[in-house]
């Protein structure tokens, strides 16, 4: 199946060169062509309404529903977009989203998040995520859930710089999500 393409949306301060976001843009660029991992705006101190301009911007690029993989602030971002009548997605991927207990108060105007029903996105959470104590699995109830036993935040920290799970799930839908591998 032909697709527009792919966006990838970083969260709170980014996702450098050893991010699993920067290896994924990577690996899709080099055989599927339209990527899309765009630098939004003011990554350390976000501001909610500029990122979803961004967001906006960064949509309008694609002549179809791309597939979106977001991590941390992204999947709130996300859920804030669709809330305010945004275009879909073909499928989306969350990816440790946070929770207000567990962030710094610059992210405060991200919360609360948006009651949204979403149809085509998948949750893939740790149940040690710092930046989500109480477990992204019950903050957001009701999505297919792939649980990554004891690892984290799912970034470089946590050892995911190369994650293949993550790039099948992104060509072809192939669920679950699995851990990186060792």
């Amino acid at each position: 199946m032909a697709r527009s393409g792919y966006l990838i949306l970083h969260g709170y301060q980014g996702s450098g060169p050893g991010h699993w976001q920067s290896w994924l843009a990577g690996r899709l660029r080099s055989a599927d062509g339209t990527v899309r991992f765009p630098d939004l705006p003011d990554p350390d101190n976000p501001r909610l309404d500029a990122w979803l301009d961004a967001l906006e911007r960064e949509l309008d690029a694609f002549g179809a529903p791309p597939v979106v993989v977001c991590h941390s602030l992204a999947c709130v971002l996300w859920l804030h977009h669709i809330a305010r009548g945004g275009q879909p997605a073909e499928r989306v991927l969350f990816v440790a989203p946070p929770s207000p207990t567990g962030v710094p108060d610059v992210l405060a105007p991200f919360f609360p998040t948006p009651d949204v029903a979403l149809d085509n996105a998948r949750l893939v959470c740790a149940e040690n995520d710092p930046y989500c104590p109480e477990g992204a699995a019950s903050v957001f109830p009701g999505l297919p859930t792939d649980l990554l036993t004891g690892q984290g935040h799912i970034n470089p920290d946590a050892g995911y710089g190369p994650w293949p799970a993550v790039e099948l799930w992104a060509r072809e839908g192939a669920t679950p999500v699995t851990a990186r591998e060792p």
